[in-house]
């Protein structure tokens, strides 16, 4: 079955004052109705007065007339009067029979009006009866004619109130559209804007109402672009930072370990040697005390060189689950109206400090593109350690990876996070999901030595 759309805002309005105006019009018509019926009763009522004092005038004349004759005279008399007016006139003999019927009206002869309109309308008035011997002349009052031309009357007042209603609902509809035109421009706006056309604007109406809300729409799209830029400012800010901080990272992983395999052996092989000089000089004091202070400034230059290593690769504060559940709990108490479900099982044994750093910008970077993309209500995060490899999953229910945002910044997150795990020898695949949504799926291998993946 076919479903009807909605009548527009127009169409109702003008529906409603048209149906106001016609139940002012019903109001009239009862008004009109009862004063037809009281104009109705009086006339008939009056020709009926008139018509019988006539007739009474008429057989006073008839009182010296031998009975014999009274017939003949009285018949004489009304036949020729024919109809009276609003009255039928019916003449009967001593015995009941009727002598004498007036003839039907010849005035809109053949018509009649609906019973429910003769019954609201026609008086109730009794016949009267006048002796004229022993005959009865029975005088009935009779409205028809009188209800049939306020039967016309309300016919033709119905057809001009039909057309009147017509007019007033199309001139109403007329009027409105011409008078909220602007609230379609409004709407269009609207629209652009929540399609992310933070640039759309509004002319300034010349209606008082309408102006004062195309100034608040142009401070509020004014405002909003100036929020957005800021935000997509902020946002390219952090990501150029996080950037910036991992290559920074990666070179004081890269000097760490040119300091450890270069510097840090040769300083060990040294002392290795001049503590042999040191066992097997004894005897020789030329040779023994220069080998021991070789052994006492290799050893300072070898704390030297692990307190530099120590600076270059800080510890971690916390173990992985406890610094994800603390960067959790952060991005729940930002993104309230989305809902976050997270089972983080990383199994037995530390993974490794470049490991967890990966896994912390992976997850945060995951959950930064949903907030900022993908429209979700509910996002779910899965860190299961397989043996030699630690899985990490991020689904969310959103719409899905579509084409590349025009937003400032688009694109640098994920690149990023492909780049970090490829350099862990990872596999990073992004999908959108059959049931709607986009999954993050990434592989890391634990194999590596702590050296080889720095």
């Amino acid at each position: 079955m076919r479903r009807l759309h909605p009548a527009s805002l127009h169409t109702r309005i003008s529906l409603v004052l048209t149906g106001f105006a016609a139940s002012l019009l019903l109001v009239l018509a009862g008004l009109w109705l009862h004063g037809a019926r009281e104009a109705i009763h009086e006339e008939v009522e009056a020709a009926n007065r008139v018509s019988l004092q006539w007739l009474t005038a008429l057989t006073a004349e008839m009182q010296g007339v031998p009975a014999a004759e009274l017939e003949a005279r009285v018949l004489g008399m009304v036949r020729p009067l024919g109809r009276i007016r609003a009255n039928a006139l019916e003449v009967f003999a001593a015995d009941g029979r009727r002598l004498y019927k007036s003839p039907p009206p010849t005035y809109k002869a053949g018509r009649s009006v609906p019973a429910a309109f003769a019954a609201l309308l026609e008086p109730e008035l009794a016949p009267r009866q006048l002796a004229v011997g022993e005959l009865q002349l029975l005088l009935t009052p009779d409205a028809s004619r009188s209800l049939i031309d306020a039967w016309d009357d309300l016919l033709a007042m119905s057809g001009w109130a039909l057309l009147l209603l017509g007019l007033l609902f199309f001139a109403t509809r007329r009027a409105l559209d011409r008078a909220l035109r602007p609230l379609a421009q409004v709407m269009q706006a609207l629209e652009r804007t929540g399609a992310g056309r933070f640039d759309t604007r509004l002319p300034v109406f010349a209606t008082p109402e309408l102006g004062r809300l195309s100034r608040a729409f142009n401070g509020m799209a004014d405002r909003l672009a100036a929020a957005v830029d800021s935000n997509v400012r902020l946002e390219t800010e952090r990501e150029v930072g996080e950037r910036l901080q991992a290559r920074l990272d990666e070179e004081r992983r890269a000097i760490a370990r040119e300091l450890h395999d270069e510097l840090a052996q040769g300083i060990t092989a040294v002392r290795a040697l001049a503590g042999a000089i040191v066992q097997r000089s004894a005897e020789q004091p030329a040779l023994h005390a220069p080998a021991q202070g070789i052994v006492a400034v290799t050893g300072e230059m070898q704390e030297g060189v692990r307190g530099i290593l120590h600076r270059l690769r800080p510890p971690a504060s916390g173990s992985l689950a406890a610094r994800l559940e603390r960067s959790l709990l952060a991005w729940q108490l930002q993104h309230e109206e989305i809902e976050l479900r997270s089972s983080v099982a990383q199994g037995d044994g530390a993974l490794g400090e470049v490991v967890e750093q990966t896994v912390l910008r992976i997850v945060q970077e995951g959950l930064t593109n949903v907030a900022r993309h993908a429209g979700a209500s509910r996002v779910e995060l899965d860190i299961r350690r397989q043996g030699d490899v630690l899985q990490i999953v991020l689904r969310d229910n959103g719409r899905g990876r579509g084409s590349r945002s025009a937003q400032a910044g688009s694109g640098l997150g994920l690149t990023g996070m492909a780049e970090r795990i490829a350099l862990l020898g990872g596999q990073l695949n992004l999908n959108n999901r059959a049931a709607g949504g986009f999954a993050l799926e990434a592989c890391l291998p634990l194999s590596l030595s702590l050296e080889e993946i720095a």
